[in-house]
């Protein structure tokens, strides 16, 4: 018959739980403050000996900080992409004459500003958007459709 090893019970009473994230606590019978929580179940039964002993219970066992994890280092900033309608603005505002959406994308792409991430109509994508600029802004667009097809900026 084997036996079980079964934790030596303390004369303070105080149990140790699992909880569902899978740490240990050391749980006063009382309803009292619970101390922990401890990655490993026999650093829990230590600081319940400690406890038991009337030792503080040991703060390298113990996690420091309920619930919160280790910061992590933060990663510089990306360089954020301009966006095809922010280009057709920043292209627009250099050009003295009015351009329609094919021109505006062929001077995007000479300029390094914007390129189509492989669709097939990207000047149809640019004139919605531009459209859509104007018909929600009104008066505050960055553009303004001055014949039939083309645009420029205010």
């Amino acid at each position: 018959m084997s036996k079980k090893k079964s934790t030596p019970k303390s004369k303070s009473g105080v149990q140790v739980k699992k909880d569902a994230k899978g740490r240990f606590w050391l749980v006063p019978p009382d309803g009292g403050a619970e101390q922990g929580p401890f990655d490993t179940k026999k650093q829990a039964t230590d600081a319940k000996g400690a406890l038991a002993n009337g030792a503080p219970v040991p703060e390298a066992a113990a996690t420091k900080a309920k619930g919160k994890k280790p910061a992590k280092a933060k990663k510089p900033p990306k360089k954020k992409k301009l966006s095809a309608i922010d280009a057709a603005a920043q292209v627009l505002s250099g050009s003295k004459e009015p351009m329609n959406c094919k021109e505006l994308v062929e001077a995007m792409a000479a300029k390094s500003l914007w390129t189509s991430p492989g669709g097939k109509t990207p000047h149809a994508t640019l004139y919605s958007a531009i459209i859509r600029e104007i018909a929600i802004k009104g008066k505050e667009s960055r553009f303004v459709k001055s014949e039939r097809g083309k645009f420029a900026a205010k």
